[in-house]
C-alpha cells in the first residue's frame, strides 16, 4: 500500500501537467508524430496555426513577398468548446514598396474549418490543402479583391521538428511550450494576379505548424521570429522571447538546419538579434525593430527588409504585428539568401490571446 501511494505522489505532478486549467492539452516530451494525420488540426490544445512565408520571383522581373496563415483558437464558453478561425493573407510587391493584407475571423462549420486527419484548412475561399500522393502542398488565396494567389508548394527538404523531444520551450512554466513542426525549404510555383496583371512565379516558401495551449508566460510580452534560407543550402530559425523588463528569456533559441536536413538548436547565450534599425508605425505609434543582425557561431547575418510598411494592423484581433521580407547580407554586405521577420507584442496584448491562465 505504501507503494503504491508513493508512485501516486510521485505521478500526481506528471498527471496534473498534462492540461492547463481548463482542460486544455499541454505538449508532452516524447510525442511520436504520424502523418498525415500530425499535419492536421488537435483540438485538444488551445492554439494552433499553419503559417507559409515565402519569396516569389515572376519572368517579367517582379518580385513578391507574400504571407498565407491560418490560425485556430478553442474557446471555452457555457461548458462547451468553441473553435474559431483566424487567417491571415498579404502580398508585398518588391518594386514598388505596396504592401497589402487582409485579416479574416469565422467560427467553426460552412465557412471555415480544419481537418483533423490531414492537412486541409480553409476560411471562405482561402484554403492550403496537402495533396497526400505527391506530397505537394496548394494555396488558394485572395488580398482585398485585389490580388489571387495559386501556388503549388513542394519540399525541397525534409520535415523538421525543432525543441527537445519533439517540445519547443517558451519559458519555465509546463504549459509555455509548443509541438513546431516545419518545412524549412518548399519549392514554390504558380500565379499571382495583381489587379488586372497576371504573373507567372517561382521562388521558394517556409511552412510553420505549431499547436500549443500557451506561447508565452507570466512576465513575457512577445517574440522576435526570424527564418532565413541561405544560399548555400542551409536554413536558420531564431526566436527572442521578449520578458517586460525588456531582457530576452532563457528560452530564446535558435537552430540551424544543415544542407543535410539535420538540426542543431543554439542555447539563448550562444547567438545574438542586435537591433540595426527601427520603424514606427503611422497607425498606432508602436516602434518595430526591423532591420537586425543575427550572429552566431563566428558568422553574421543582417536581415534587410524590402520595404518599411509590412505591419498587419490587426483590425480583427486588435493585435498588430509586423511580418516581412527581407534580403540576407553576410558579414561582406553580400546577399546570402532570403529572410522573414516577426515582430509580435509591441502593440496590443498578446497574453490575452497565448496565455495558459487566459
Amino acid at each position: 500500500m505504501k507503494t503504491r501511494l508513493l508512485l501516486f505522489l510521485m505521478m500526481a505532478p506528471l498527471l496534473q501537467a498534462q492540461t492547463t486549467p481548463d482542460g486544455f492539452a499541454i505538449p508532452q516530451t516524447g510525442r511520436v508524430f504520424v502523418f498525415p494525420r500530425d499535419h492536421g488540426s488537435h483540438p485538444e490544445f488551445r492554439t494552433e496555426w499553419w503559417y507559409v512565408t515565402g519569396h516569389l520571383d515572376g519572368k517579367d522581373g517582379c518580385r513578391f513577398g507574400f504571407q498565407v496563415t491560418f490560425f485556430r483558437q478553442a474557446r471555452s464558453e457555457g461548458g462547451k468548446t468553441l473553435q474559431l478561425h483566424l487567417a491571415h493573407t498579404a502580398l508585398l510587391d518588391a518594386q514598388t514598396g505596396r504592401f497589402i493584407h487582409e485579416e479574416r475571423l469565422n467560427r467553426e462549420g460552412w465557412d471555415a474549418g480544419a481537418s483533423e486527419t490531414t492537412l486541409a484548412v480553409r476560411n471562405g475561399n482561402w484554403s492550403l490543402t496537402l495533396d497526400e500522393k505527391t506530397q505537394k502542398l496548394r494555396i488558394a488565396a485572395t488580398v482585398k479583391g485585389e490580388v489571387l494567389l495559386r501556388l503549388e508548394l513542394e519540399p525541397a527538404k525534409p520535415l523538421v521538428v525543432f525543441g527537445k523531444d519533439g517540445v519547443s520551450r517558451k519559458g519555465v512554466s509546463e504549459s509555455a511550450a509548443s509541438h513546431y513542426l516545419t518545412w524549412p525549404r518548399l519549392r514554390a510555383s504558380g500565379t499571382v494576379k495583381l489587379g488586372t496583371t497576371e504573373h507567372a512565379v517561382s521562388g521558394e516558401a517556409w511552412m510553420d505548424h505549431e499547436f500549443s495551449s500557451s506561447q508565452l508566460e507570466e512576465g513575457q510580452e512577445g517574440w522576435d521570429w526570424a527564418s532565413l534560407q541561405l544560399e548555400d543550402g542551409r536554413e536558420v530559425m531564431a526566436y527572442i522571447m521578449r520578458r517586460k523588463d525588456g531582457t530576452a528569456d532563457a528560452a530564446s533559441t535558435l537552430a540551424v538546419i544543415g544542407r543535410d536536413g539535420t538540426v542543431r538548436h543554439l542555447a539563448s547565450d550562444a547567438f545574438q538579434m542586435e537591433v540595426l534599425s527601427t520603424w514606427k508605425s503611422p497607425r498606432n505609434g508602436a516602434e518595430y525593430p526591423i532591420r537586425a543582425r543575427i550572429r552566431f557561431e563566428g558568422e553574421s547575418f543582417e536581415l534587410r527588409p524590402l520595404a518599411e510598411d509590412q505591419e498587419h494592423d490587426g483590425g480583427i484581433t486588435q493585435l498588430p504585428y509586423w511580418e516581412g521580407a527581407c534580403d540576407v547580407l553576410d558579414a561582406r554586405g553580400q546577399i546570402a539568401g532570403r529572410a522573414f521577420l516577426e515582430l509580435a507584442g509591441y502593440a496590443g496584448d498578446l497574453t490575452s490571446h497565448l496565455s495558459a491562465d487566459k
